[in-house]
């Protein structure tokens, strides 16, 4: 800016000088030169005085020109030397930024090396934290298995061998009964039995100790693909060989309860084969075996009113659904089938047969037969019935996690051979038969239906009933009354019963279970009248009980055994009853080492007779009754 000032100043004053010189019309020759000792001054003329006064102004503004030019060229110098200054300093402010940036460049780098080495030593103290989280969790977990193994060595909860895994099943028993009159029986209780006072066992009560419940068993099981196969077994000692007795070394035979094969899918459906519960018996869940339910009952004949068997058999069954939601069960058994406890009262034709006895070689027991005085050896009652099918049962079940309830019916078919009757003759009290030359064969239908339900509430209590009604059905029930008796024609007549249980069970503790039940079984009157006017069947109206109440009779020898049978006290069982109460107490229970428990149970038991002639104390048919007090002592182990 002041360089352009000085330019503008000099511009202005050639200006002026030009200007000058344009007024006056003179010049003066730039070369011509004063003399050096001129004359005396003339006067100057106005003219020349301005002139001259403007050459003065021309050199004064010359000299400030040249000191302009002098300090214009010194400040060029000092721009010049700023310029260098500058551009050195930009130079400098380059290798510095360049530095600058390098050394950012490296800073970065630097920085991203360290992050990265930061990362990477928290990486790797992560890992080494893991790494000794995962020592110390494989350390503890090596302990536990360790632990667990050798809790699996030194206390198995099963056996394993190659591909099956093997449950051991067992509890030992001290158990004693006490009866106020005496059957002359172990722990299992003939409830068909009992005594009326015409009987000398019905005058003494009983005491007997017995360990013979005690059980031995395994559950074997095994995955083959998706199919789950199983196999199980249990015995006790309350069976009776022909030579069993408990005179010296109490040497009773080791008894199958059962012992089954078992396959089952992941789809529900299972196929049994072998000796297990009867499908008539009440399950817990489903149909599904070793869920049946028995009454907590010492007495290894159960209860009065208890549906059940055990026998060998095939079973089939289909389920549905679930637990939680529901679940229903459809299932179908063949059963070995048994004619027990005919009862064919009256002066009978004789000329018949439906069983025969068992054969020691054909390992069928020949010590158990029952005859009835058949004619000529060709009938009578035996152990062993001629079979002409197997007893089919089917059964529905449904179940939800508070209730369960079951549905049935069985079928069950008595076959016997008899010589036909031609003519009846005699009278009513002592009749004959003429019989036709050649057997015939008869084969009767019979069977039922059943039905349980069982309500849990909560974990405190349950209450059940169970009941069946039908022909012939008598031996499914506890008390074994009559299947049959007999027609005048000599077939077989299934006789109609009916029995059912209601249970009360309650877990007022842990440690404790008080429970009641009341059971009854009935058996109806089957009467025929013969042409000749006898009256032959189940419980005829004219057989005699005038001796049911009776004192029993004098003159037995010495040392003769007492008798349960009442004499002249003939009507069979009409209606059986049993009351009973108890308690299980379980000292000690344990996953690893089993159960200690002990429990209690006292019955009543009534048992009354058809009506008759002469009944001594009742119009409504004789009556016996017993009391009795079970106590156990079980040892389970785990």
């Amino acid at each position: 800016m002041k360089r352009m000032s000085v330019l503008a100043a000099i511009m202005i004053a050639a200006m002026s000088i030009s200007m000058h010189g344009q007024t006056d019309g003179t010049s003066t020759p730039k070369d011509k030169k004063p003399a050096k000792h001129a004359p005396a001054k003339k006067k100057e003329s106005e003219t020349e005085r301005q002139l001259r006064e403007m050459k003065e102004q021309m050199m004064a503004q010359q000299a400030e020109i040249d000191a302009l030019k002098s300090q214009l060229a010194g400040k060029d110098q000092q721009v010049v030397a700023a310029q260098q200054s500058a551009s050195a300093a930009q130079t400098q402010a380059a290798s510095a930024s360049a530095a600058a940036a390098s050394a950012s460049e490296a800073a970065s780098t630097a920085n991203a090396a360290a992050q990265q080495s930061s990362s990477k030593v928290d990486a790797l103290s992560g890992t080494v934290a893991d790494l000794k989280s995962t020592t110390t969790g494989l350390t503890e977990t090596v302990v536990t298995n360790q632990q667990k193994i050798n809790e699996e060595i030194e206390s198995p909860m099963a056996i394993h061998y190659k591909g099956l895994t093997i449950t051991p099943v067992a509890f030992f028993a001290a158990e004693g009964v006490w009866r106020q009159h005496s059957v002359n029986s172990d722990v299992n209780t003939p409830f068909n039995s009992i005594p009326f006072p015409s009987a000398t066992e019905g005058h003494v009560s009983e005491l007997n100790f017995s360990g013979r419940q005690s059980r031995l068993g395994g559950l074997f099981e095994g995955m083959a693909g998706t199919t789950k196969l199983s196999g199980y077994f249990e015995a006790d000692f309350l069976g009776t060989g022909t030579s069993s007795n408990n005179n010296q070394s109490n040497s009773y035979v080791l008894r199958q309860r059962q012992i089954w094969g078992k396959a089952e899918t992941n789809s529900g459906f299972a196929v049994t084969g072998g000796q297990t519960w009867s499908l008539v018996t009440e399950n817990r869940r489903s149909t599904d075996t070793r869920t049946e339910i028995q009454p907590n009952t010492i007495d290894s004949q159960y209860l009065v009113g208890y549906s059940w068997e055990r026998q060998p058999g095939f079973r089939i069954q289909q389920k549905w659904g679930d637990l939680k939601t529901g679940m229903f069960t459809g299932a179908l058994s063949v059963e070995q089938a048994q004619i027990t406890s005919f009862t064919a009262n009256g002066t009978n034709p004789a000329e018949y047969f439906f069983a025969g006895p068992g054969q020691n070689g054909g390992l069928y027991n020949a010590a158990g037969n029952i005859g009835n005085g058949n004619a000529a050896g060709t009938g009578g009652i035996t152990t062993y019935a001629n079979n002409v099918a197997p007893d089919l049962v089917i059964k529905f079940a449904f179940d939800v996690p508070t209730f369960h309830f079951e549905f049935g019916g069985l079928g069950r078919w008595m076959r016997d051979y008899y010589y036909p009757v031609t003519a009846y003759t005699g009278t009513a009290a002592a009749p004959t038969y003429t019989y036709a030359a050649n057997y015939l064969s008869h084969t009767s239908s019979a069977g039922g239906v059943f039905g349980d339900a069982r309500v849990y509430f909560a974990k405190f209590a349950e209450v059940a009933v169970q009941a069946m009604a039908g022909t012939g059905v008598g031996r499914y029930g506890s008390s074994q009354l009559a299947d049959a008796t007999l027609r005048p024609d000599e077939t077989l007549e299934p006789v109609r019963n009916y029995h059912g249980l209601l249970s009360l069970e309650t877990h007022p503790a842990p440690k404790l279970d008080m429970y009641g039940y009341y059971g009854g079984e009935y058996a109806q009157r089957t009467v025929y009248t013969t042409p000749q006017g006898a009256l032959i069947g189940y419980g005829p109206q004219n057989l005699s009980n005038v001796g049911c109440f009776l004192p029993p009779p004098a003159g037995g020898t010495a040392g003769t055994g007492g008798s349960i049978t009442a004499n002249t006290c003939n009507s069979p069982t009409r209606y059986i009853q049993e009351y009973m109460f108890g308690l299980t107490y379980r000292v000690y229970q344990s996953p690893k080492f089993g159960r200690l428990q002990y429990q209690l149970t006292y019955s009543y038991l009534n048992r009354s007779l058809w009506t008759g002639v002469g009944n001594a104390v009742t119009s409504a048919g004789p009556h016996a009754d017993d009391s009795m007090i079970h106590a156990s002592m079980r040892y389970y182990i785990p």
